[in-house]
């Protein structure tokens, strides 16, 4: 039997299994395409913004800093996004005349560089948890596919009242069919999860880094 055969002869559950595994697979496959799309242009968009907003800050041109950073050409940056809400939180604090403390200011504008810190992390991470429970939860989609499959060949047996090949060769293709098509569903979705967990990490790493350097820059600014 082929696989259009094979398809034919299988009960609505397990052809229910079957298009469920489908689904899966496209939602894993999506998700791992359009992040990995993401993060090379966040990863190409921050190579280029940082050695010019370091440029920019090293001269003491703030504003330049705040509209490189706010440009759409960085829209996927994560750096960018950090550094603008650094900026952008500094600028205001010395534009509302405000009679803050140095320490004062240096924590407030730590917050709100912890805060664009927190909401880029999350963002980045957006779908990067259907790829985890897809990878978890289909090699179990196919089991239970697998298990319907059986139930099938016991009914073939007992509906032809013999335990020959033909008559269970048709629910045991069917339920090593939903197991094949479990694996192929979880082992990329895991592969892409972990892939893209490494790349989050790494970013992070890089927003951290980042922050802690605008910092001090703000503290030597305003020693």
């Amino acid at each position: 039997m082929n696989f259009i055969e094979m398809w034919g002869s299988m009960g609505p559950m397990a052809k229910g299994i079957g298009v469920v595994l489908v689904i899966m697979s496209m939602i894993s496959f999506g998700v791992a395409i359009e992040r990995i799309y993401t993060f090379m242009q966040a990863k190409k968009q921050s190579m280029l913004y940082a050695p010019q907003v370091a440029k920019h800050l090293k001269e003491g041109r703030l504003k330049d800093a705040i509209a490189l950073s706010s440009s759409k050409n960085y829209r996927y940056s994560h750096l960018a996004k950090v550094v603008l809400a650094g900026l952008q939180e500094y600028q205001f604090q010395q534009e509302s005349g405000g009679a803050m403390s140095r320490e004062d200011l240096m924590d407030t504008v730590r917050r709100s560089i912890q805060r664009a810190s927190a909401l880029t992390a999350s963002d980045l991470k957006k779908g990067v948890s259907a790829l985890a429970t897809i990878g978890s939860t289909a090699p179990f989609v196919g089991l239970l596919g697998t298990v319907i499959g059986v139930i099938n060949a016991f009914q073939g047996i007992g509906a032809s009242g013999s335990a020959g090949i033909g008559a269970v060769s048709v629910g045991i293709s069917e339920a090593l069919v939903e197991t094949a098509l479990g694996l192929v569903v979880a082992i990329p979705a895991v592969w892409f999860y972990n892939y893209l967990s490494g790349r989050i990490e790494y970013f992070n790493v890089e927003m951290d880094n980042s922050s802690s350097e605008l910092v001090d820059y703000f503290i030597k600014k305003t020693a």
